[in-house]
């Protein structure tokens, strides 16, 4: 029998969820000592896995993993993220934000209080060069729902390999500065690891032409500092801010008080529990037929 422990904030639903399932050979504890399985929230988790002494299988319900891998040096078990449902999500996020500021929504909002009827000149997204930043099942998604609105996707990754026909042109990080210097809006994916740390740094962002900046992976590939100073050297025309170093954004962060950052709080692309319940779901059932499980984290790369 596979005794499943689950440490989220949703934990009703999940248990709900899992009893509803009535999966094989699974049943819920709250005992560590007993969990040989654990569906988990990574931060609630973090530090605590030698508490766990029989796990052999955690299933977590972010797709950043990076709290675990920081605080735990504990290798002898599987982890597996979320993959494949956060891609709708963040382009719904990217989208929603680049629309409305192209089109002056805000503008004309301010201008119907003054019923003020003046139209404005704005671009289209037809042409514009977007970056994606980190090419994997979110930026994927991203760039196929750009390219069906007549933008031009690049993408950056590790390996400088495309890995769909929707992005034109790839380049490893190696290339990064040439990547930014030709984008009207990048948008960041990536994880965190110790090839991403700062990745976004001084020498990088001062490669930005005006560009429209949006970060929906993880806060740590972003030097904040250099960050703040490109938007107010213009390399940068405005940033979208939704993940950071720390969490939440200190309240006496620059960032809250410049009028071209925006600040959401973590909530680009919600773990929504019957979703993620999904991708457990699937990979149990694998797990109980001895399959290899799907999406996999290699510890050593941190994604």
């Amino acid at each position: 029998m596979n005794k499943l422990l689950i440490k989220s904030r949703q934990l009703s639903t999940y248990q709900r969820l899992v009893l509803d399932a009535k999966l094989p050979d699974l049943t819920l504890t709250d005992d560590p000592t007993q969990a040989t399985l654990i569906l988990a929230d990574p931060p609630l988790i973090a530090g605590e896995l030698q508490c766990y002494p029989q796990l052999q299988w955690l299933q977590s319900t972010f797709a950043g993993i990076d709290a675990l891998i920081e605080r735990d040096d504990r290798r002898d078990y599987q982890l597996t993220n979320v993959r494949g449902i956060f891609g709708p999500l963040i382009a719904e996020y990217v989208l929603g934000l680049l629309i409305p500021y192209y089109r002056q929504f805000a503008r004309y909002h301010t201008q119907q209080e003054a019923r003020q009827w003046q139209p404005h000149s704005y671009p289209s997204l037809v042409g514009k060069n977007l970056l994606i930043l980190g090419t994997g099942s979110i930026g994927a998604y991203l760039a196929k729902v750009a390219n069906t609105m007549g933008m031009q996707v690049s993408g950056v990754n590790r390996s400088g390999i495309t890995p769909s026909d929707d992005f034109t042109t790839l380049y490893d990080f190696t290339q990064l500065g040439d990547a930014l210097a030709s984008a009207d809006v990048i948008v960041s994916t990536l994880p965190a690891t110790s090839e991403t740390r700062d990745i976004l740094n001084g020498a990088a962002l001062n490669r930005c032409r005006c560009a429209l900046f949006f970060s929906v992976g993880r806060g740590d590939v972003i030097d904040e500092t250099a960050l703040l100073d490109a938007v107010n050297a213009n390399a940068i025309a405005h940033a979208w801010l939704d993940v950071f170093k720390q969490e939440p954004l200190a309240e006496t962060h620059p960032f809250w008080a410049h009028p071209r950052i925006t600040i959401t709080p973590h909530v680009a692309a919600e773990s929504f529990p019957e979703q993620v319940f999904t991708v457990f779901t699937h990979n149990y059932r694998r797990w109980h037929a001895g399959a290899p499980l799907d999406y996999v984290v290699d510890f050593a790369k941190g994604y």
